[in-house]
């Protein structure tokens, strides 16, 4: 399984795909590759999803250099690149500090 400094070095160096949903997601979001790299110098780990549906995964919450949040779920399976399986910007309705659930 991926450590959290492997995947902060990946996303950081571009080293990512996306799973189908996420895909759309990125778009739908308007979020950028650019955004996606900045976030993984300071994500951190706010859930854990050790039973997931196909593999283990987290979600991660980052900021980009305008300190625009950024959640992004990725699985922790070891594989060449980090698979990003959701991203989005939290809504503060949802989220305290956008790391806890409300």
């Amino acid at each position: 399984m991926k450590t959290l400094g492997e995947i902060r070095r990946q996303l950081f160096l571009g080293e990512f795909e996306f799973s189908r949903h996420a895909l759309k997601r990125v778009v739908e979001r308007n979020i950028s590759e650019l955004e996606i790299k900045e976030v993984g110098r300071n994500a951190k780990i706010i859930e854990d999803y050790p039973h997931d549906k196909y593999t283990s995964s987290c979600l991660l919450l980052g900021f980009t250099n305008i300190e625009r949040p950024i959640h992004i779920q990725v699985s922790l399976a070891d594989a060449e690149f980090v698979k990003i399986i959701t991203i989005y910007e939290p809504n503060e309705v949802e989220w305290i500090d956008y790391s806890k659930r409300r």
